[in-house]
């Protein structure tokens, strides 16, 4: 019997040191996962949504156009005799660039003042008639019927005289035609004929082009709602100023252009004409921008980018670097009063510099992860940092 009390005794004691043994271990391990916990939260620095105006640049594809593209083409028929310039060279205005050959037409122009010398000779035979038979019809002695005769071939004589000077400066002017001169200063487009072609006035394609490209043209499109963008605002700006708008009146902002290498054209441009009507089947408007070209940089037939602000007032914006992207979503991760993570959906309309402009999502004074977005998931404990 006192055996078995003792054994009793020696069970109850290893059973309480076991149960002791657990607790402690209990307590370790909530101790080590508080502060495994209190581990995790990681110091990231953070942005706080605030509204402001935005500057956001829209890009518009543009063709590039000389201020006066001039086709030269002949205005008389012959064969092609003398090529004086080359492609791509430059000419001042009234140069020579052409020749047609002349002999055709000199030998037209000899013929006409051949006759206007025939038709003086006989306007010259009317007149001293007239003048024979006048004394003699003041005398009676012959009738008034012969002077008024004399008189009117006098007449036709004149008339023919005059027929016959147009018909001299006709061949004068169609023989001045077989030189081609510049009728601007520009640049030598290319030339498709050469010395002994036929050429006419009636050919289908010119002799060349010649551009003046002192100033050019950037001719472009914008879709509606920009186009209303830039109409609205001068509307509001016209009604601060007691203004009337008007088409004419239209304002845009400097226009920026890129050239095809990528770089920025040096000199800022200024759109200084809108077609009249919108595009139906694009739902777009044709407009034109007016660049300096001092020092000949740009030709007719390139294209460009054209960059125009807009102004967008009162909008929420937050750095590029806080959003990251799934499928077609965007997400920015936002911390709760607790400094918890909660990973939030935005909708983006436009950008301004380094920053998304976003319409949806987000609030005034939501604050917004910066970095370290592979670091936490949804629900992770953050030490905020604040950015400014």
């Amino acid at each position: 019997m006192n055996l078995k009390s003792s054994n009793l005794k020696q069970i109850a004691f290893i059973v309480t040191l076991i149960a002791s043994t657990l607790g402690l271990t209990n307590c370790s391990t909530g101790k080590s996962e508080e502060n495994e916990n209190a581990t995790k939260a990681v110091a990231l620095p953070v942005h706080t949504v605030e509204i402001s105006d935005a500057v956001t640049v829209k890009d518009y594809l543009g063709t590039i156009e000389g201020k006066v593209n001039v086709e030269i083409r002949p205005q008389v028929e012959g064969i092609l005799q003398e090529i004086y310039v080359d492609e791509g060279s430059f000419v001042q205005k009234g140069q020579k660039l052409f020749k047609v050959d002349a002999s055709a037409y000199q030998e037209v122009l000899n013929n006409m003042v051949a006759t206007q010398n025939v038709a003086k000779a006989k306007l010259e035979n009317a007149k001293l008639e007239v003048e024979r038979l006048r004394p003699l019809v003041e005398n009676d002695v012959i009738s008034d019927v012969r002077l008024q005769t004399a008189k009117s071939e006098y007449d036709v004589a004149m008339a023919s005289l005059d027929q016959a000077t147009a018909a001299v400066r006709s061949a004068q002017i169609n023989k001045e035609f077989t030189i081609l001169t510049a009728p601007v200063s520009g640049y030598i487009g290319r030339i498709p004929k050469r010395i002994g072609n036929l050429v006419s006035k009636g050919d289908n394609e010119p002799l060349t082009v010649l551009s003046d490209v002192q100033e050019v043209f950037v001719y472009f499109s914008m879709n509606e709602s920009d186009f209303l963008y830039f109409t609205k605002l001068k509307a509001k700006q016209d009604s601060a100023a007691g203004i009337v708008l008007s088409n004419n009146q239209l304002s845009f902002p400097e226009a920026t252009l890129i050239l095809a290498d990528g770089e920025e054209y040096a000199k800022k441009g200024r759109v200084d004409a809108v077609n009249g009507q919108v595009d139906r089947t694009t739902g777009a408007i044709s407009l034109r921008a007016s660049f300096p070209n001092t020092k000949n940089i740009l030709r007719s037939g390139s294209t460009g980018t054209l960059k125009i602000s807009e102004v967008k007032k009162d909008v929420i914006q937050i750095p590029q670097i806080a959003t990251s992207e799934l499928q077609d979503r965007t997400f920015v991760y936002v911390l709760n009063k607790d400094n918890k993570v909660e990973r939030r959906s935005i909708t983006i309309n436009g950008t301004s510099k380094d920053n998304y402009i976003v319409s949806s999502g987000l609030n005034r004074g939501d604050r917004v992860l910066l970095s370290g977005l592979d670091k936490i998931t949804d629900g992770s404990s953050v030490i905020p940092i604040q950015q400014q």
